[in-house]
């Protein structure tokens, strides 16, 4: 059996795992699939989160329409435009512009920002702005948008029904647009939550298998971490489960998603998370990063706004300043023997040591000489 012929048993068999010498077994698997097929360059993604505000009323958001407790900001144009600028000058390849579902947002407002930065800088702009209609989600891509984040969260649709009711009666699902966007030619990137209230080990192996099935760009994996504003957070919303068949939240079941996403999907960029770094400070990132990742997203928003964007509590790297935080993320990149790729870094681009060393130019040598 090759490595992407693997079938629901054998990824169930691999998320019961607990036996550390096994699992290191697969995190080394996987690390060399990512080396072989994406190579050793961690690509640095710059966040920009724009507008805390958001309609929707998912049970385990924090950014939920009903939490009246958390103060909303929205950032104007040339804040999002200076943070683009900062990106361009610390070497990232890519900015990534997300928000809530915001109304304000309207295509008109972002498109302009899209050609902006498209004609200003040398940027790849990755869009994470919810479900939006097919007519902005084609002009962001006609103004030059190359990607669109998407995340489905999980594949169990009476779960996802649950925590996350819809917007609009019996309007697609994110499956659905997930390969709308394919077909507008954006890279497409989806990803799940591991441990939601609910989530049972099949739905989670059923998650991998939809990765493939969807032929993903970019998949995002990262732990559920409860928020006291929101039903799923207070226990006031609890879907049933079997006994036993409850997925833990733990940075372990994240590590093994992880590995097996890459081991599926070997070209796919694969980011090890934020949400890795709060719930283990000391090392998450790098974890991720052992176990098959090659994207990290160090965060560009102003920090006066960082702890607005409160999807779930104590966010790391929340009072870190941009320059701290990109300091910080390539010492760690440098310290597990990788490098921070150059340029944009679309899915399947291979960088080695070697491809940016010779130009003494490259970022990268500027950075190792200061």
């Amino acid at each position: 059996m090759t490595v992407t012929a693997m079938m629901k048993p054998d990824l169930l068999k691999w998320l019961a795992e607990r036996d550390p010498s096994r699992l290191q077994e697969l995190y080394e698997r996987a690390d060399g699939v990512r080396r072989e097929h994406v190579g050793d360059a961690v690509h640095l993604r710059g966040l920009i989160e724009i507008s805390s505000h958001c309609v929707r009323q998912c049970m385990y958001c924090g950014l939920r329409q009903g939490n009246r407790a958390l103060p909303r900001y929205r950032m104007t144009r040339d804040e999002i435009l200076d943070c683009a600028r900062h990106a361009e000058r610390l070497g990232y390849g890519t900015v990534v512009m997300q928000a809530g579902e915001d109304n304000a947002l309207t295509a008109k407002w972002i498109g302009d920002i899209v050609r902006w930065i498209k004609r200003e800088t040398s940027l790849a702009v990755t869009l994470s702005l919810g479900e939006r209609s097919q007519s902005d989600l084609k002009s962001w891509r006609a103004a030059g948008a190359d990607r669109y984040l998407l995340r489905f969260e999980t594949s169990d649709q009476d779960l996802f029904r649950t925590i996350h009711p819809n917007r609009v009666p019996d309007g697609p699902d994110r499956l659905t647009l997930l390969r709308q966007l394919k077909g507008l030619g954006y890279e497409a990137g989806g990803g799940v939550m591991v441990g939601i209230p609910g989530q049972s080990f099949d739905s989670l192996a059923q998650d991998i298998l939809t990765f493939r099935e969807l032929d993903l760009d970019m998949i995002g994996i990262g732990p559920y971490i409860a928020h006291a504003a929101t039903p799923l957070g207070t226990g006031a919303l609890r879907p049933a489960i079997s006994a036993g068949e409850q997925v833990p939240s733990n940075e372990e079941m994240v590590y093994k998603m992880i590995a097996l996403a890459r081991i599926i999907c070997q070209d796919a960029n694969i980011p090890s998370t934020t949400a890795l770094a709060t719930i283990n400070k000391v090392d998450g990132r790098k974890r991720g990063l052992r176990a098959g990742a090659n994207v990290v997203m160090p965060n560009l928003t102003p920090v006066k706004y960082r702890r607005l964007y409160e999807i779930y509590p104590e966010k790391a790297c929340i009072d870190e300043s941009a320059n701290d935080c990109n300091q910080c993320l390539r010492g760690q990149i440098l310290s597990l023997g990788r490098f921070a790729g150059e340029g944009q870094g679309g899915r399947g681009a291979k960088e080695t040591l070697a491809s940016v060393l010779p130009d003494p130019s490259s970022r990268f040598v500027q950075l190792q000489a200061s």
